[in-house]
């Protein structure tokens, strides 16, 4: 089993930059997809980016293409997410996901992952 645990989040203020981390534990990460989530209160769980299976490609959502990029390091079984030019809309708890089977057509639903973080809370102040 892969343990994940989230950390980098805080308070910023509208246009300011967080990295968030996720440490794996228990298994390499290099062959599973790896994902960020996000859910902010009374909303659904929103896919904001990540890579496929091995890491062969990386995805986004529309709303943070440009300004969030996710990257990986297999040695260290670590998973970033690097958020830059940061909105209140990007208020939120945000999770790191992992699974070794999911494919392509499935990597923004959030029931295919099957290993998910506790959740770090990123609030952007206007």
């Amino acid at each position: 089993q892969v343990q994940l645990v989230e950390s980098g989040g805080g308070l910023v203020q509208a246009g300011g930059s967080l990295r968030l981390s996720c440490a794996a534990s228990g298994r390499s990460i290099s062959p599973y997809a790896m994902a960020w989530f996000r859910q902010s209160p009374g909303k659904e769980r929103e896919y904001v980016g990540g890579f496929s299976r091995s890491g062969g490609y990386t995805y986004y959502a529309d709303s943070v293409k440009g300004r969030f990029t996710v990257s990986r390091d297999n040695a260290k079984n670590s998973f970033f997410l690097q958020m830059n030019s940061l909105t209140p809309e990007d208020t939120a708890v945000y999770y790191c996901a992992a699974d070794r089977s999911i494919i392509t057509s499935s990597l923004r639903l959030p029931a295919q992952y099957d290993h998910w973080g506790q959740g770090t809370q990123v609030t952007v102040s206007s």
